[in-house]
């Protein structure tokens, strides 16, 4: 009786609850079996969104109190869930964890996840823009390098306009996108928002100045008037020089590689952002892993968290999906290190910086993208496109303004 009464109850099975979205959520399935192996005590459960409906679905399971324990979230919407205190401060997972090490991601990508001091996500890939080009012509226009200021870049569009003629572009802006011009700005000296992110700071000389060179491109001409929707595609137009560069992100790469053919391979490169006046920065974009505030499993997800975030796990999560990694040490990898097309992402990403960490900013940059369209079309000056967007972004952000001055933290 002693020996069946006495014996070690066998351990409890502990249950951790994952949201993710996309390829990556099919991707962490085959990175369990490591994990499980670690931690043979932790069931993990991992429940797959499709892009478009994750922030709706992650907005319900808020308000139904039914949000998973870890979750991928897109590090522009980190803001919004810290305003609606959805997810649980890592500052002291972070302090005492060997695994994840501050010092080992690119600035700019950790600082999305910091919010008034506090720590809410760490970085599982990112997305930055930069330039896609075709290196033939423009060493056909009499240029051996890419442009590195905007003032480099501008020879080139006209050179290469001069060359091409009536019928084909320099450069490919589509207007149904905001990336482009956002990218222009985000390399100014002045912030896109102003006094805690409490009104626009569109009128500032920078924001003109990057609204200016993305109007010039469409006047000179060096850019078509379209949106991407009224082209077959852009990586045939690449090929077949309707357009010579392209501002975009790291998943192009694989699209490049597999949709131009052999004899074209040759013929494109990458190239970080010329900016204003040198080298430019880009957008701090991707997506990080944070914990739900209301998980019950807290201790188990950051295990899991920690897991996923090791450099080794992260360096197979690229071979799986071509996401970049957020971390240096992982960016010696020979994956990595022979991908000439990765060369530049990996020099970019050490001048990223992140957008503005108010909840409100889809909406903010979404009127950059109308106001921006109309200024190309004519409707509107530089000038008058910048007053009607600070004037937009302020009646945005009055919410906001209020909680502030009621010591409110939105």
């Amino acid at each position: 009786m002693c020996a069946v009464g006495c014996g070690s109850p066998a351990p409890q099975q502990r249950l951790v609850s994952v949201w993710a979205m996309g390829r990556e959520g099919e991707v962490i399935a085959q990175l369990l079996p490591q994990f499980r192996k670690l931690h043979p005590d932790i069931e993990v459960k991992i429940q797959q969104l499709p892009w478009t409906a994750a922030h709706q679905k992650l907005l319900t399971g808020f308000a139904g109190d039914a949000t998973p324990d870890l979750c991928q979230l897109g590090n522009t919407w980190i803001p919004e869930f810290v305003a609606l205190k959805a997810l649980a401060p890592l500052n002291q997972n972070l302090a005492r964890s060997v695994r994840v090490q501050a010092s080992d991601y690119f600035p700019g990508i950790w600082d999305t996840n910091i919010i008034g001091g506090t720590l809410y996500g760490v970085p599982w890939y990112i997305d930055t823009r930069l330039l896609f080009y075709r290196r033939d012509l423009l060493a056909e226009a009499g240029f051996a390098d890419p442009p590195r200021s905007w003032e480099e870049w501008s020879r080139m569009l006209a050179a290469i306009k001069a060359r091409v003629g009536p019928e084909r572009y320099s450069v490919l802006l589509p207007l149904d996108e905001f990336a482009p011009l956002l990218v222009l700005a985000i390399q100014q000296p002045e912030p896109l928002l102003r006094e805690d992110g409490r009104y626009g700071n569109f009128r500032s000389p920078g924001f003109r100045r990057a609204l200016a060179f993305y109007r010039e491109m469409f006047q000179r001409q060096w850019a078509p008037p379209i949106a991407g929707t009224q082209i077959s595609n852009v990586w045939d137009e690449l090929g077949r020089g309707y357009y010579s560069f392209y501002i975009s992100g790291p998943w192009n790469i694989g699209e490049f590689k597999r949709r131009l053919p052999p004899e074209q391979q040759g013929t494109w490169m990458t190239a970080p952002m010329p900016g204003p006046d040198g080298p430019g920065a880009s957008l701090a974009g991707g997506s990080s892993l944070v914990i739900f505030r209301r998980s019950r499993h807290k201790e188990d997800a950051w295990l899991l968290l920690e897991f996923l975030s090791s450099p080794e796990i992260q360096q197979r999560f690229y071979q799986l999906t071509g996401d970049l990694p957020p971390r240096r040490s992982t960016w010696g990898a020979p994956e990595l290190a022979s991908n000439v097309y990765a060369h530049a992402f990996r020099e970019q990403l050490e001048r990223v910086k992140p957008t503005p960490k108010v909840p409100e900013w889809e909406r903010i940059v979404t009127d950059m993208r109308l106001m921006a369209e109309r200024v190309v079309h004519g409707d509107l000056s530089v000038e008058e496109g910048a007053t009607d967007l600070d004037r937009d972004v302020d009646a945005i952000l009055q919410k906001r303004r209020w909680l502030l001055s009621r010591g409110v933290t939105p």
